[in-house]
């Protein structure tokens, strides 16, 4: 008899193993996975402004994105500023290098263009190593403030989300989720709706 009621509690607790063992797997199985997910990767793309020290706002957010949305790609590079202002940078430099060489060089560039020697040339030429810092550092100040957009650009698979141009702000991560989850929903739908969706 004791044998009996000992094979008996053996096969119950098998039994209970075996039924908590299924509500697991049907609970993960029920679990909601973006449909998605199923066709292609999302991917969210950042466009920031490098010099303007966004670089760690994009690497924060990148963080609670992917603690929030784990399937979803996220990438970011430097915004690049106008082809007009990416050309006066270039100018600019090239005139900076060839201004510094005249003065290590002790080249009168005036002559060339039949002008009287300016007396503050007269003085860069006489303190070489320091009008060549001034005018590098000067120049470079110039530069940055060029190449500095104040861009932040969010999109979503390839689709505008958010714009720190237009806006003039960083979204509020709530903000950004809620319009992350806008975007997903109405792709599903799409998706959907042409028949792509696998079962």
């Amino acid at each position: 008899m004791f044998l009996s009621h000992h094979f008996h509690s053996t096969w119950l607790l098998f039994a209970i193993c075996l039924f908590c063992y299924g509500s697991l797997t049907s609970a993960e199985d029920d679990l909601p996975i973006p449909k998605l997910s199923l066709d292609e990767t999302p991917t969210l793309k950042f466009l920031y402004c490098y010099s303007c020290g966004y670089k760690k706002m994009f690497d924060q957010y990148s963080q609670i994105i992917a603690e929030k949305y784990p399937y979803i790609l996220v990438n970011g590079t430097n915004f690049q500023p106008s082809a007009l202002y990416m050309l006066i940078v270039r100018i600019i430099s090239t005139l900076k290098l060839l201004v510094i060489v005249c003065i290590l060089g002790g080249i009168n560039m005036f002559d060339y263009f039949n002008v009287p020697q300016p007396s503050w040339w007269q003085w860069c030429t006489e303190n070489k190593i320091y009008a060549c810092m001034m005018l590098f550092f000067l120049c470079n100040l110039i530069e940055g403030q060029l190449m500095q957009s104040g861009a932040f650009e969010i999109s979503l698979n390839d689709v505008p989300i958010w714009s720190k141009l237009e806006s003039g702000r960083f979204p509020q991560p709530p903000e950004l989720f809620q319009i992350i989850d806008s975007h997903i929903q109405f792709m599903e739908t799409k998706i959907e709706t042409n028949g792509y969706v696998k079962q």
